[in-house]
């Protein structure tokens, strides 16, 4: 069972918001070379507002993907795609369902 979780919302830059879209996508495949995240998504609300939700078994994975390369890149790319300051929430999971 998950019992920890990362959620971010973020919000694209007028005129970003395709470049952002891509973005998330593409962090597709650095997610599934993370053995500790039991659960990644991007998701897309309306036409600007975003967000990932990330989970994992325990802190060790949380920590380990805030350390890791998506993280990274969306450092790197955050002033350029998004706006308003950004805040990565840290809740603990009360329930899951899982495929397996």
């Amino acid at each position: 069972m998950t019992k920890v979780a990362l959620f971010v919302q973020l919000k694209a830059k007028s005129g970003k918001e395709e470049e952002v879209a891509a973005f998330l996508k593409s962090a597709q495949t650095l997610a599934e070379q993370e053995p500790l995240t039991v659960a990644w998504f991007a998701v897309r609300f309306d036409t600007s507002t975003f967000a990932i939700f990330d989970a994992f078994e325990g802190d060790e994975g949380r920590q380990a993907h805030l350390q890791g390369q998506i993280a990274a890149a969306l450092m790197a790319k955050y002033d350029e795609l998004f706006e308003g300051p950004l805040e990565i929430k840290q809740p603990d999971v009360l329930a899951d369902h899982l495929p397996g």
